[in-house]
């Protein structure tokens, strides 16, 4: 396992959300983060066929821009009832204007048709992300977070982004987007909650820990 061993970070990302997201995670750990939006880097097309190829895509394309370590992360709302659609294709199904509302339509409306179709009532759905750590020599490291719950509607809550909304983990009655960056993150109790801060601990335990 290589350790970081720099004081400057690139955020391979244009997410505003996500990036919003880093930053804080990152914050308590002395870490200069620079992102590919503030960069002006090009965003590389996620050809993979995995969490983990699309995050090596964005992570590495920036590590070799820059010259510096760079970090991304590929994440995804994944439907038990619907093939764990969207899934990698999370931020397609938003379309160009990247319009969340209509992306959390067509995935209840999936859903509700295949428990239809099945006799089930199957709202099982987890979101996962996997956080990529890369090098200008191509080097990386991967860190996968999950977290488990249900598909709800409506949707609710107005933190957070993209599926927030809809997604109920478990042991929990509020949705991810009715809680604050702080409970998500694990500030308040103690343990990370979202699927980004699962992973991000495990990045921080293995690569910045001394």
């Amino acid at each position: 396992m290589r350790k970081l061993d720099t004081k400057t970070l690139v955020v391979a990302s244009h997410n505003k959300g996500k990036l919003r997201e880093i930053a804080d995670l990152v914050a308590p750990y002395d870490i200069e983060i620079k992102s590919a939006l503030e960069l002006d880097l090009h965003e590389p097309e996620e050809t993979g066929t995995t969490f983990e190829a699309n995050a090596y895509l964005k992570a590495h394309a920036a590590a070799k821009t820059t010259g510096l370590p760079a970090l991304s992360d590929d994440s995804g709302f994944c439907v038990k009832a619907i093939n764990d659609d969207p899934g990698l294709y999370s931020a397609r199904w938003a379309g160009v204007s990247k319009d969340f509302n209509m992306a959390m339509r067509n995935v209840i409306e999936k859903l509700q048709a295949a428990n239809k179709l099945s006799g089930k009532e199957n709202t099982g759905a987890y979101f996962v992300s996997v956080i990529c750590l890369a090098w200008p020599d191509g080097h990386a490291e991967y860190f996968r977070g999950e977290v488990h719950g249900e598909a709800v509607w409506p949707p609710r809550g107005d933190q957070g982004f993209g599926y927030d909304p809809m997604f109920q983990p478990e042991g929990e009655t509020r949705t991810f987007a009715e809680m604050s960056a702080e409970e998500k993150h694990g500030n308040v109790s103690g343990d990370p909650l979202s699927h980004r801060s699962r992973a991000f601990k495990l990045f921080v335990d293995q690569c910045l820990q001394a």
